[in-house]
């Protein structure tokens, strides 16, 4: 059974107090490393140094260790949360905790989440719920149920254990079938991975019948999903495979990067700031419709707990998700410049990709560049998808899922290496509310055939959910055309751009009385003002740096400095 960071888990099958045996006792003469897991793993204990003996510091110096009844009595008067009084158990008794995401059980269908909580390698019943926050929390319940029993019936652990370690779990056998590269098992039983693509084919083809002109604009189509307990549903997509040829200029209105994956998102966006007027229009039935909740401590707003983000990519995106199947993270057959030149960063440059390291890539001139749509997409799952500005309202927003659609593509290993391994370990260096979080990544059936010939590869369509038209922008200039269904006005300024991006948050940040935000002289100051995200963006810089990945491509500020 595959959990979200790409390891199996263990079959259950050893008690509860096996589990705190092999915390208390170390086999001399072995080593032991827990790595650090990505948010979504939320691992609390570290690893620490061992004696020559086996032991940690902590088992040598301390004493037995009660276990507070209270943790116990709160959570049966139902103070605590059930994974919090997991975590905090794990923190008193230090053993490792994650909630993993698994498959359902017993051959139930449908739009459910199942988790399980694994301790120290021993995987525990399954919870399922309409959520994956309903999941989580019935898997906490289901592992304490077993638990708590042992605990209350101990409520004291020795130092140290007379006799051998216990044997290591056996890990589940599953028919080769179920086994072909690792999530195959999740995959074929969860509707979502099909139902995704045929809802985007037929919004797609929606939107073609009324302008079936651009339909060969399709081939490179990204799509954002939002899934609910009811199904799926298109809120966002957009097409293209270029960026401008177009210089700089600080009016803000010319679309630099016209890539398909990046036409979504920002379309995304604007399906944001809708339903953020939704939420702040003072109308109760108005925010009943807004998909936004606010958490009452952070008073940020948050996506309603029904509500889970998926990503559809028609094709492979550029960069370093590209990989050949040959590398390895750590290689012993080529040569460091091949890794570096593969899995580092890469930039775009008239729609040609070049990485970082690359001479051609440093005599660029005064092209406009863009980073690579998968180095975005790997920055997009770490800050979120919903950029600086929105960062004002509402918490970082991930996707849960990214489905590849390309037919000429075999595998995820590319875009698992890119989008999950090579930010490994920096979520404790992040600020509150960041973290790297693991989209499952899997391949599914084609949305739209791609065809390389096609005589609209320099057009970009975008449209997000309430949007009455498509409208269709020529990537080469960074403007709407003149056959464009919606045309904002005789400018042709795209509404994508960062101009109506800055209009839209002035608008927002009236109607949520956020006088101070209003201050911003420039797009860039309302940017600079949120500091959680920009230190969140820092981080996210050196760290991919420091690691060997290359130097991100900043544009000038020219681009951000102007005022509407």
């Amino acid at each position: 059974m595959m959990g979200r960071g790409g390891s199996y888990c263990v079959s259950r099958g050893t008690s509860f107090a096996q589990v705190l045996k092999k915390n208390m006792v170390v086999t001399p003469g072995c080593s032991s490393f827990v790595p650090q897991p990505a948010s979504d793993f939320h691992t609390y204990t570290k690893p620490k140094p061992l004696d020559q003996a086996g032991n940690s510091p902590d088992k040598i110096s301390s004493g037995p260790k009660n276990i507070p009844k209270e943790l116990i009595e709160r959570y049966k008067r139902g103070e605590t949360h059930a994974v919090s009084l997991l975590y905090q158990l794990s923190q008193v008794l230090q053993f490792q905790v994650e909630m993993k995401e698994t498959v359902t059980t017993g051959g139930i269908t449908g739009f459910y989440f199942a988790f399980c909580a694994v301790i120290d390698g021993v995987e525990y019943k399954t919870g399922m719920g309409v959520n994956k926050k309903e999941a989580r929390a019935k898997a906490a319940q289901l592992a304490l149920e077993e638990l708590l029993p042992v605990l209350e019936n101990d409520g004291v652990l020795p130092d140290s254990l007379v006799g051998p370690p216990p044997l290591p779990v056996k890990e589940r056998e599953y028919p080769l079938s179920e086994t072909h590269f690792g999530r195959t098992v999740f995959e074929r039983k969860n509707p979502v991975k099909d139902q995704i693509p045929s809802t985007i084919k037929e919004m797609f083809s929606k939107l073609m019948d009324s302008y079936p002109e651009f339909a060969g604009c399709g081939g490179t189509v990204a799509a954002f999903v939002t899934q609910t307990s009811i199904g799926c549903e298109v809120v966002a997509l957009g097409t293209g495979n270029l960026n401008t040829k177009e210089s700089l200029t600080p009016s803000g209105r010319i679309l630099h990067d016209s890539h398909a994956v990046v036409t979504a998102r920002r379309s995304l966006m604007r399906y944001l700031y809708r339903h953020l007027l939704l939420f702040f229009s003072k109308n109760r039935s108005l925010e009943e419709k807004s998909i936004f909740q606010q958490d009452q401590n952070t008073k940020l707003l948050s996506l309603k707990s029904h509500i889970t983000l998926h990503l559809y990519l028609n094709q492979l995106p550029k960069g370093a998700a590209q990989i050949p199947s040959h590398l390895r993270l750590n290689p012993l057959s080529i040569s460091a410049w091949e890794v570096n030149n593969q899995i580092g960063l890469h930039v775009t440059i008239d729609g040609k990709v070049f990485s970082v390291f690359s001479s051609t890539f440093e005599q660029c001139g005064s092209h406009v560049v863009s980073m690579s749509a998968t180095d975005k997409i790997t920055q997009w799952q770490v800050l979120g998808f919903q950029g600086a500005l929105l960062s004002h309202f509402i918490e970082p927003i991930y996707v849960s899922s990214i489905l590849i659609g390309d037919e000429s593509c075999s595998d995820t290993r590319g875009m698992e290496v890119a989008i999950n391994q090579r930010v490994d370990g920096i979520t404790s260096k992040l600020p509150m509310y960041y973290c790297v979080y693991r989209p499952h990544i899997s391949l599914v059936p084609s949305v739209m055939a791609t065809d390389a010939h096609s005589t609209q590869r320099t057009l970009s369509l975008n449209w997000s959910q309430g949007d009455v038209s498509l409208e269709v922008v020529d990537s080469l200039d960074g403007k709407t055309v003149e056959e464009s269904p919606f045309k904002s006005g005789p400018a042709l300024a795209s509404r994508l751009c960062k101009a109506a991006m800055l209009s839209r948050f002035n608008l927002v940040s009236k109607e949520a009385q956020r006088e101070e935000l209003l201050t911003a002289v420039s797009y860039r100051e309302a940017k600079m003002m949120a500091k959680p995200y920009q230190e969140a963006k820092s981080v996210l810089k050196s760290y991919l740096a420091t690691r060997g990945y290359g130097q991100w491509v900043e544009k000038p500020p020219i681009s951000d400095h102007f005022t509407m």
